[in-house]
């Protein structure tokens, strides 16, 4: 039997069927829900307006709702979440649809935003479909592994998911139904820094700074530039650019964060 915050975010997309589109997850996933799970809240959240106090209310009790994030947080998480998606779940119509109304601006994040909505082609769907599975899945493995293990020792399931699955059981983070993939796939970390950002996990302050630095800064770049220059990337080669800007710009702005504090510190 479904609880009442799981029946509001279920009648408020729709149906079943329309918040497992807007989550990029299987349909049976969703139906064999008895409440929403604690690492899905944010999603659900995002995608269906109701807020999580409501979604789970053991986990965010009303009066300790979390503050609205200001503008450049908000865009943050939907930028961390956005990515997760397409790496991790096939781009259904619905979510094309949705990303060819992202608008960017003259700035370099700005143009990789536009440029990811002028290749969203919602008629070539199942094209980008294959895409997809060329580049990740594969017949036997896809063009490009998508892990930490692989990118930084050249071996799967090596010591950096390890570290990954070490800092989920510190932050309280259980792994997610129907998440076939190893901890340290690019997508699950994407969606665990829109996580930290949004609040969704009781961390101590620079928590998304230590978790971005530890588990992305050493090998999301790459991997983004892999995906631009992959033999079976279109829509993901934009999809690519706009990843490799992004990691960018965070790298940058966690440095600088980290040489204010530590001059701060001197200065004390």
């Amino acid at each position: 039997m479904r609880d009442q915050g799981l029946q509001h975010a279920i009648k408020a997309v729709g149906g079943i069927s329309a918040l497992a589109r807007r989550l990029g997850v299987a349909q049976p996933s969703i139906s064999t829900w008895s409440r929403v799970p604690a690492e899905r809240v944010l999603a659900v959240e995002s995608v269906s307006a109701v807020p999580r106090h409501i979604l789970r209310p053991d986990l965010y009790p009303d009066d300790a709702a979390p503050a609205a994030l200001d503008g450049v947080d908000d865009a943050r998480m939907r930028l961390y979440l956005l990515l997760s998606h397409l790496v991790m779940k096939v781009p259904e119509e619905r979510v094309l649809i949705d990303i060819k109304r992202l608008e960017g601006d003259d700035t370099p994040l700005g143009r990789a935003i536009a440029a990811v909505a002028a290749a969203s082609d919602v008629p070539g769907a199942a094209r980008i479909a294959r895409e997809h599975f060329d580049l990740f899945i594969g017949v036997g493995r896809g063009e490009l592994l998508p892990y930490a293990s692989y990118y930084r020792t050249g071996f799967l399931y090596e010591r950096p998911l390890v570290l990954v699955r070490a800092d989920m059981k510190r932050l309280g983070m259980t792994r997610g139904e129907g998440l076939s993939e190893p901890e340290d796939h690019i997508g699950f970390l994407l969606e665990i820094m829109a996580g930290l950002i949004g609040k969704r996990f009781a961390a101590e302050a620079g928590e998304e700074a230590r978790f971005f630095t530890r588990h992305l800064a050493p090998w999301a770049e790459p991997f983004f530039t892999d995906l631009m220059k992959a033999e079976a990337a279109r829509f993901y080669r934009a999809v690519g650019a706009l990843g490799l800007e992004f990691m960018r710009i965070e790298r940058e702005a966690f440095a600088f964060d980290d040489a204010g504090m530590l001059e701060q510190e001197g200065a004390s």
